[in-house]
């Protein structure tokens, strides 16, 4: 297990574990950790064995109840502020992991919260989980991909009244929305993010991988180009297999 200020890091044999840890602040989202995450979704893209990864939140209270708006408020200069996004880009981070990565939302997922959750690839809510988009109440915009991301998840009209009026959502109007996956009891939370995350795991990881990059990539492309990138891929991954049913072959001869 690896120690960050902001989130725990662990990693078990092929599957990977993040928690965002300030739980004292419902996990708020700060600078130090956008830094901590860009540094751990770093090492959980660059790790060959790392399969998939579960996104979740310590403490009863909250995922994530958005940005700690003490500290992003009073950014010293826009200039500086952009040049820092730039160097770090989380939400391109998050939105550019070859492995799926799993949302485990419990309590508050509100703003940053809902935006990170929006990165990944499966959310599984619980019972008591809910889901807003305030900013616009402090006199900003969702500002990590939201006005894009949520769109894209709920379509306009649903995204634009949660961001235009602060409605929140609970997590059985999320799972109508198609917002998240499933929805389950509070205490089967964890366990159901970890039997998906090891149903993953045992799968073939390049087809796992391709078919995320498929979607991913395709759903934003007109047809006909998104059509060639499955066959590209779909290739690759069909030589990638063959490849490795051939090493298997020649090194148990």
């Amino acid at each position: 297990m690896s120690s960050f200020k902001t989130i725990i890091y662990e990693k078990q044999e092929n599957r990977a574990y993040v928690t965002l840890n300030r739980p004292e602040v419902l996990n708020a989202y700060s600078i130090q950790m956008r830094d901590d995450l860009y540094e751990v979704l770093t090492a959980i893209r660059d790790d060959d064995e790392i399969r998939v990864a579960v996104v979740k939140g310590a403490g009863d209270k909250a995922f994530c109840a958005g940005a700690d708006l003490n500290e992003f408020l009073t950014a010293s200069s826009t200039i500086q502020a952009r040049q820092i996004r730039f160097r770090r880009d989380l939400w391109k981070l998050f939105l550019t992991i070859p492995q799926p990565l799993i949302a485990a939302l419990h309590g508050y997922v509100l703003g940053s919260g809902m935006e990170i959750a929006a990165c990944c690839d499966i959310r599984i809510a619980s019972e008591d989980a809910v889901f807003g988009l305030p900013e616009v109440g402090f006199g900003i915009i969702p500002g990590a991909g939201g006005t894009q991301t949520i769109p894209r998840i709920i379509g306009v009209p649903r995204a634009l009244e949660m961001m235009l009026t602060n409605r929140w959502l609970p997590s059985t109007e999320a799972y109508q929305y198609g917002l998240v996956n499933r929805v389950v009891p509070r205490d089967k939370l964890f366990q159901t993010a970890e039997e998906m995350a090891r149903h993953i795991a045992a799968l073939n990881p390049q087809a796992v991988t391709k078919a995320k990059e498929a979607v991913v990539r395709g759903v934003d492309l007109p047809l006909a180009e998104a059509l060639s990138l499955e066959k590209r891929l779909a290739s690759e991954c069909t030589v990638m297999t063959a490849d490795k049913q051939r090493n298997h072959i020649e090194e148990n001869k």
